[in-house]
């Protein structure tokens, strides 16, 4: 349970009020429920004269500590008291008729209670789920890079729908009765100790070995349904390979192994489930078993009681107390229910706060410095490492305001981690990179973002419209500042050609155009943050011919006058940037322009041969 109260301090404080209402109602219901009840005790003594007891009036004093206790005796007396004038006043049946118009209009009041009860715990519940969706994604997006390279896309999807569905159905569906189950408990044992205190001793005696066996099952319980969210992750990143490599699995009639592999995943979910579900259906029929068991005890204990010689109960006192035992169970039984579900619960729980306690070492310095670019950008004596390997290593690199660097090298050379480290997708290892003679880990990360436009080898678009994809992240955007970059990026004619002009929508990942489309939406996007930084990685390695002239005219449109960085592939279309550098296992071999780089004979001179074969 701690757990569990660790997770209600983390999220319900917003909605106290609405917990606090809800528990006053359920105080209100178990209250009105024991009073109902307590009108069994007179009935029997008065109305079939198993009791001779007569009750008198006693006034009520709360003077003192032992006045008040008196008092508290005082209350049920009086209780009986007003029954038995009720009783004595009427006939049988007129006195029958006076309880049951009583009993209506008690259970009436308490259904009522237990309505609001309900009613204010519903906002709970759905704003609690509400904010951990929202904190789920406001971390996703806070995040670096790094942190998603060693995640499953599929399984950070499952622990945002999946993990908070079970958080919802398990934890969030069992507040009411954690909240209301203990209550009516703690109201009912107490009406027990009023009865007879001797019997509720011994049954407290009884009822905490009930609940051990439960916390054992609770227990085991938890382990399975985190081992089967674990699974249910790994379901969902198939799904998600699945979808991305549709083509290739055709192509290549992998349909049937890529088949027998989710079928094999799927077989071991249903196996862990089964276990769980199994587990979780034990909890009513073991709570029904033990409750069962525990009154047979009492049954026994109490009916010795009455028989012997010294009683300390009366045996229409014996039949109330039963009574009022009887509704202690119930709530009992939902209360393990409730603990069964919250172990379930806490289990998707755990899997969430692995994104939610995730620690991002991409921070804001807490005095962050302003930044501009008016002269140079420097790489110093830079090392950066993944998984323990140095990907980048002793990098000395300056790339002067105006001008265009060109970074080229075999795959996996480390180009466009390089350029990665310029935004601070990561964060070096040692060494600095300064804008100005500024290091940009004395920058806040939205200053230093904003002096950059990135068009990426793969567009990244948005299912949304053609206007929306080329205003994202600029604020205040008119249609016609959005038409004249995208006529910069040569994408205004077929965009007017859509059926909805700019508020024709593009698809998922812009699904709806052609790979040079996609590339050029992108290169308006970056066109109309106007960035005095631009870096392209690979923009037009992946077009044919006739797209990559219309992306490289737009290209060239988006770089006059303007720092650049390119990550280039086809070495063809570098051949004017002011520096090319040549990069080999994560460092610099070689550097220098395009006819001195030739000249040399050297790494740069192998690149364009090879690709010219």
């Amino acid at each position: 349970m701690k757990d569990f109260l660790l997770l209600l301090k983390r999220f319900v404080p917003p909605y106290k009020n609405y917990l606090w209402l809800s528990i006053v109602m359920n105080i209100l219901s178990a209250l009105l429920n024991l009073v109902t009840f307590a009108i069994i005790k007179p009935i029997l003594e008065v109305l079939f004269k198993t009791s001779d007891t007569v009750y008198r009036y006693i006034p009520y004093d709360f003077s003192s500590f032992s006045a008040t206790l008196h008092s508290a005796e005082a209350l049920k007396n009086n209780f009986f008291w007003y029954i038995s004038e009720i009783l004595g006043r009427y006939d049988a049946v007129g006195a029958l008729v006076i309880l049951a118009l009583y009993l209506v209009g008690a259970t009436v009041l308490r259904t009522a209670a237990m309505y609001l009860a309900f009613y204010f715990m519903i906002p709970v519940r759905t704003g609690v789920v509400r904010d951990i969706r929202n904190s789920i994604n406001s971390k996703i997006l806070s995040l670096p890079l790094a942190f998603f390279s060693e995640e499953r896309k599929g399984d950070i999807l499952a622990r945002i729908s999946g993990d908070v569905n079970e958080i919802e159905s398990s934890v969030m569906s069992s507040l009411d009765m954690l909240f209301k189950n203990p209550i009516m408990i703690v109201i009912y044992l107490l009406g027990m100790i009023v009865i007879s205190w001797q019997l509720t001793l011994f049954v407290l005696l009884v009822l905490p070995l009930a609940g051990y066996v439960m916390g054992q099952i609770g227990k085991k319980l938890k382990k399975s349904s985190y081992a089967g969210q674990q699974q249910w992750g790994f379901l969902m990143s198939l799904v998600e390979e699945t979808l991305g490599g549709l083509r290739i699995i055709k192509a290549f009639n992998a349909e049937e192994k890529i088949s027998k592999r989710f079928q094999s995943s799927n077989e071991t979910f249903r196996s862990i489930t089964t276990g769980v579900f199994r587990r979780q259906q034990l909890a009513h029929p073991m709570s029904e078993l033990l409750g069962t068991i525990t009154i047979a005890i009492v049954l026994v204990y109490g009916g010795s009681l009455i028989l012997g010689n010294n009683s300390t109960i009366t045996g229409s006192s014996f039949i109330v107390y039963l009574t009022v035992f009887y509704l202690l169970i119930n709530p009992a039984k939902d209360l393990a229910k409730s603990v069964y579900s919250i172990q379930k619960g806490l289990a998707s729980m755990e899997r969430v706060d692995k994104i939610l306690k995730a620690e991002s070492n991409i921070k804001d310095p807490e005095n962050p410095q302003p930044v501009s670019l008016n002269n140079k950008i420097e790489y110093q004596n830079v090392w950066f490492k993944y998984n323990e390997q140095w990907i980048i290593k002793n990098v000395n690199l300056t790339v002067e305001k105006g001008k265009t660097v060109a970074l080229v090298g075999q795959s996996g050379s480390g180009k466009s981690t390089l350029a990665d480290l310029l935004p601070r997708f990561y964060d070096i290892e040692q060494g600095s990179i300064t804008i100005d003679g500024t290091n940009i880990r004395n920058v806040s990360v939205k200053d230093l973002r904003r002096l950059m436009g990135i068009v990426n080898q793969e567009a990244i678009l948005f299912n949304d419209t053609f206007f929306n994809n080329i205003a994202f992240g600029v604020e205040n955007v008119t249609l016609r500042q959005v038409e004249e970059a995208a006529g910069i990026a040569n994408a205004h004619e077929f965009i007017i050609a859509s059926e909805e002009g700019y508020n024709s929508n593009i698809g998922d990942r812009g699904c709806k155009l052609s790979g040079g489309q996609r590339q050029r939406i992108s290169i308006a996007r970056a066109i109309l943050k106007n960035p005095p930084l631009l870096i392209l990685d690979e923009a037009t390695s992946a077009l044919d011919t006739e797209s990559e002239k219309l992306v490289q005219d737009a290209l060239d449109n988006l770089m006059k006058n303007r720092t650049t960085l390119v990550i280039a592939h086809r070495l063809s279309t570098i051949h004017n940037a002011d520096l090319i550098c040549v990069m080999n296992e994560g460092e610099i071999v070689e550097r220098g322009t395009h006819s001195e780089l030739i000249a040399k004979n050297g790494y740069y001179s192998r690149l364009c041969e090879m690709q010219s074969f």
